[in-house]
């Protein structure tokens, strides 16, 4: 046998660790490119407003906070359900679950919701302040990037929150029929 036609040995692990994994690659370059986005855009005027102007926060951060949540809980729960039918998660998903329905249906809640919720921020933020009031390029391209990695964290975890409902743990009868 050669290297090439072994099987590849599936990795056991648990629910919490394969999520914490996951948390991590999806932080850093999510943290890392907004913030390099936001800062290449708003250092070109060195300032910029919430929502007026062609660089406005508004116009980088709106799009980030809806679709950020939508792809990061369609890829999460995705990649757990598959990593649970390679049993490298000793979990079972309940074969009621239509994932498509399920899925699309969290990816819209969390994005709508998202997008709503920055969007209100943005504009409390701005009948705060002066309609004028010119906002510093760097502080805002840092606050970009946090909120991008608040997002991360956050759809890694809460869609797999929502799907524990449909997951179990194998019994011992189902675990002996299956070896045998």
């Amino acid at each position: 046998m050669t290297k090439f036609t072994e099987s590849k040995k599936i990795k056991k692990t648990t629910l919490r660790r394969f999520l914490r994994k996951r948390a991590i690659y999806y932080i850093l370059p999510n943290v890392v490119f907004n913030f390099l986005v936001a800062y290449a855009s708003f250092q070109e005027l060195g300032y910029t407003h919430f929502f007026a102007g062609p660089q406005s926060l508004a116009r980088l951060t709106l799009p980030m906070a809806i679709f950020l949540p939508v792809v990061l809980t369609m890829d999460i729960i995705k990649r757990v359900i598959a990593a649970i039918e390679q049993e490298s998660i000793a979990l079972t998903v309940d074969s009621e679950l239509n994932r498509n329905k399920f899925i699309t249906k969290l990816c819209i809640i969390h994005g709508f919701v998202t997008g709503l919720l920055v969007f209100l921020c943005l504009i409390l933020a701005q009948y705060n302040l002066s309609t004028h009031y010119k906002l510093n390029a760097t502080a805002m391209a840092i606050l970009d990037a946090l909120l991008a990695g608040v997002l991360s964290i956050l759809f890694t975890y809460l869609p797999i929150k929502k799907l524990r409902k449909y997951l179990s743990e194998p019994s011992l009868v189902m675990q002996e029929i299956e070896r045998n």
